[in-house]
Parts: structure tokens; sequence; C-alpha cells
């Protein structure tokens, strides 16, 4: 039974715990090869595939706003400007627009934050407005598609909805002068108003240093069975409860609280990349948006991700074989947690350790500099490569406008 399994060192059991990437120490471990639709692509090279032109913004649209507040180097939303920074020394970059396969418009549109750290997304919508204004005035790539062969970093909770409430980003829906281009986000739930069909989903940024400053010895036994740290309440920003993860989190707290196999808290402790090194699963459930920067540390740190959100779709789907490597749990189903996870067969938890242990699926969630093959800078342009040649149908006539220059809510056609 698993409470005896959970005793014995990883040594006896074949099972190794932490795996490098590169740029993070290797050690001899076991793992097994991901193969299949999804792992066959994840060290696919996109260079020779595609080009991207990279649009020279004024400052204020970028390195400006990051001079203002270098915390947005730190937070889970750095995607954006690390993704800014690789594109203009890679291989991919052209610097002649006209052989260009796709465009790029560099906005740190996350990078306006609360003292708390956290973005404001308010101002977003009206940058972006400003910015394809400039573009679409000043070059003439964006009018004969209206932004089709464009791509946009929108690493915000509900992506280009600008807003970190649900309920309100789908008031919103994504700002309508983006509805053509791909957006490049790490929020993904199938049929919701903020996810356009062709959107690549990403994931969050966390910071490969950090987590290589954490490493603990590979022999490491997992002796936590289940573990979880963050909040199962947002009492100020839902005092009534029910609503914040859609009770998931809450759920899990009252089912879970006093079950030995279960280590959940709200305390994040200076242990707490140590801690997930010695856990077997780890939870990540929904919070306000279905997505979070667990599911890359339960990646990295070789700790099997239990996914809490229903209808998500996650990072690089059409490369990483989440299916083989996680668990999923409806939500409805969060009560039976303890039932689900110890009736998992020993040899299948076994697989997905193996499977987890491949370092490029760790390569593929991080964001490292400077940038190595495989990471996920190679992933968002494998993504965007796959995608290619476009369809033709994307090419406006002379003269011909689909997109609405005055749709969306008033405060957002105010100048920035």
């Amino acid at each position: 039974m698993w409470p005896c399994y959970l005793l014995l060192p990883l040594a006896l059991l074949g099972i190794n715990v932490i795996i490098g990437v590169e740029g993070l120490d290797h050690h001899s471990v076991r793992t097994e090869r991901i193969s299949g639709s999804a792992g066959d692509v994840l060290e696919d090279n996109p260079v020779g595939r595609l080009k991207v032109y990279v649009y020279e913004l004024p400052s204020k649209y970028n390195k400006k706003i990051l001079q203002k507040d270098p915390r947005c180097l730190k937070h889970m939303f750095a995607a954006e400007i690390f993704m800014h920074q690789f594109l203009l020394s890679s291989p991919v970059r052209t610097l002649n627009p006209n052989e260009a396969d796709w465009f790029y418009t560099p906005v740190y549109s996350t990078c306006d934050l609360a003292p708390n750290g956290l973005p404001l997304p308010f101002k977003s919508p009206r940058m972006m407005r400003s910015a394809i204004q400039l573009i679409s005035t000043k070059w003439h790539f964006w009018n004969r598609t209206e932004g089709a062969d464009h791509f946009f970093l929108v690493p915000h909770d509900f992506g280009a909805c600008f807003h970190y409430q649900e309920e309100r980003a789908i008031k919103r829906g994504i700002l309508p002068l983006l509805q053509r281009a791909t957006l490049v986000q790490t929020f993904g739930q199938h049929n919701h108003v903020c996810l356009n069909e062709g959107s690549i989903t990403i994931p969050p940024y966390a910071p490969p240093e950090k987590m290589q400053s954490h490493l603990i010895p590979p022999d490491t036994p997992r002796s936590i069975f289940v573990y979880f740290r963050g909040l199962f309440y947002d009492v100020n920003n839902d005092p009534e409860g029910g609503y914040y993860a859609r009770g998931a989190r809450a759920s899990i707290w009252e089912n879970f609280k006093n079950n030995p196999l279960f280590d959940i808290s709200t305390d994040h402790p200076t242990t707490y990349y140590e801690d997930m090194q010695r856990a077997i699963f780890c939870l990540c459930p929904l919070g306000w948006a279905p997505w979070s920067p667990r599911l890359v540390e339960a990646v990295i740190f070789g700790c099997i991700p239990v996914i809490i959100a229903d209808d998500i779709v996650l990072p690089f789907a059409d490369a990483i074989p989440w299916e083989q490597i996680g668990v999923f749990v409806a939500e409805k189903d969060v009560p039976y947690l303890d039932t689900i996870l110890t009736s998992i067969p020993v040899e299948v938890v076994l697989k997905k350790q193996r499977l987890l242990a491949n370092p490029s699926m760790k390569q593929a969630m991080l964001f490292p500099q400077p940038a190595q093959s495989g990471d996920a800078f190679h992933q968002i342009l494998n993504g965007l490569a796959r995608k290619l040649p476009h369809d033709m149908r994307i090419y406006l006539k002379q003269g011909q406008k689909v997109l609405n220059w005055t749709a969306g809510p008033v405060g957002d056609l105010k100048p920035w």
C-alpha cells in the first residue's frame, strides 16, 4: 500500500528525484523516452523554418517601463520581457520585413505593477492599442492582414482580456484589435472567450537560477505523498467564499487539512522547492485563473502534477504529453483526491516519474538566460513554425477592413 511505499528510499525503487536540465546540475538518472504525437517534437529546431521581424518601438512601450520597475524581471509574467530579449539576437530574426513570416510587437503589458508586485492590467488595453496604431501607421504590414501574421505575448491571468477576475475578463473579452493575431499566453481554457483558436499556451516564467540554487541530492527519498502551499481562500477579493478557484481550493482544505497523507498549508516555507523534491504528487489547482507556476515547478522538480482545473489548456500541449506525466482530477472530484491518488498503481507512478526525468521535458518549461536548445523560447517558435504557411485568405483586399477600431469599453479608447 502507498503509506509503506512512501517510507522506502528511492534507490530501492529505481526512482530518481531531481533531474537536471541544460543549465542546471545533471545527475545520472533513469529516464523514459518521450514519444508519440507529443514528445517527439520537443527537440525540434525552429531555425530555418521561420523568420520573425521585430518592430522597433519607442522605449516607452518596453525598456522605460522595465527601468521604472525592475521587479517585472522576477514575476511569473516576465516571459514577455525575456522573449523580446531572446528574439533580438535569435537566428530566426530578420531585419528585412519583406521576408518575414511573422511580426512581433514588443509591448511589456504586465509591467505596470501594484505595490505588492502584481500587475495592474487596466492600462494594458490602451497601451496595446497605442502600439498597434503606431505599427499600422509606420509600417504597411499590419494593414495587409490586420494582424493575422502578427503575434503578441499577453501573459496576464486571462490573456488579452486584461483582467485578473474571470467574470470581468469574460465581460471585457479579448481586445478587439487582437482578434486576428496569434496570442502567446499563459491562460488556456477550452471554450473560453479569452482564448482564441490558434493561440499558443505557454508556461509562466520561473527563474531557472533560483531553482538551481535549491537542488537537493538526487537520492533523497520522496517521503511526502501530497504537497501544496498556497491560498485556499482569497478573503480580500472573495470575502463570501466559493468564487475563488471555483471552490476547489476550499474543498482541498476542508477535506484534507487533517489527512496525514496531505502536506498542505498556506505557509510558504523557505524549503518550498526542497519540499517539492521530497513529494510524489504536487497539487496544481486553479486559482483566479486555471494556470499557475506550480506546473512549472512540479515538472522541474520531478513531482507528479495533479491538475485540478476543468478544461485547462496546458503549455505546449502539442509537444508535452501531459496525460502521461500528470494526473487530472475534475473539480467536482476534489473530495475524493485521497482515494484517486492512492488507487494509482505504483508502476504507473514510476513511469510518470521516469518521463518527468527526461531533460527535454524540463527544458521546455523554462526561459533560461541565455537561451538553450529546446527551451520555452524554442517551443514558442516551433508553435509558430507549425502554423506556416499562412492561409492566403488572411490577406485582405486593398482598402478592406475587418477589425472595429472603436469597439470595446470606452476607457480603452482613451490615449495612452
